[in-house]
């Protein structure tokens, strides 16, 4: 589960400084201000969920050797997921539309836009549910 999480960490930030310095130097002389507008906002989203995605990885990766119950790795698969197809969703969306000028894809935005507040959510519950447990 762990390398799964590393792996698409890896590649999307790979991505994200790859085409990041591909719209600065090659784009922006072709698109308008509202398309880089666009390209800026997919690119810091799926950035910040990328580093969450390394961390949670990491996570998974220090911890696999623990005894933990079921519920608790699918609970972090429902962050990782989560967040991974929120990046999908939600920035490549917006870098489509920035390249295309594809209006139907502006659907997908709100589709990622509440992946990622799943995964955040699942990460609230599960970060409670273990406080309470240790309380308990």
């Amino acid at each position: 589960m762990g390398n799964r999480f590393l792996i698409f960490a890896a590649i999307s930030g790979f991505f994200c400084v790859a085409f990041g310095a591909f719209a600065a130097h090659g784009l922006e002389p072709h698109l308008s201000f509202l398309q880089l507008d666009w390209i800026d906002k997919g690119l810091k989203y799926q950035f910040f969920h990328t580093l969450a995605l390394f961390a949670l990885g990491l996570f998974v990766s220090a911890t696999q050797n623990q005894a933990v119950p079921a519920c608790r790795n699918c609970g972090l698969n429902w962050i990782g997921y989560s967040w991974a197809i929120g990046i999908l969703c939600f920035s490549f969306s917006l870098y489509g539309l920035a390249l295309t000028g594809i209006k139907t894809l502006v659907w997908l935005t709100p589709v990622g836009g509440i992946a990622f507040l799943i995964g955040w959510g699942a990460l609230v519950f599960i970060s409670i549910a273990n406080s309470l447990k240790a309380r308990g």
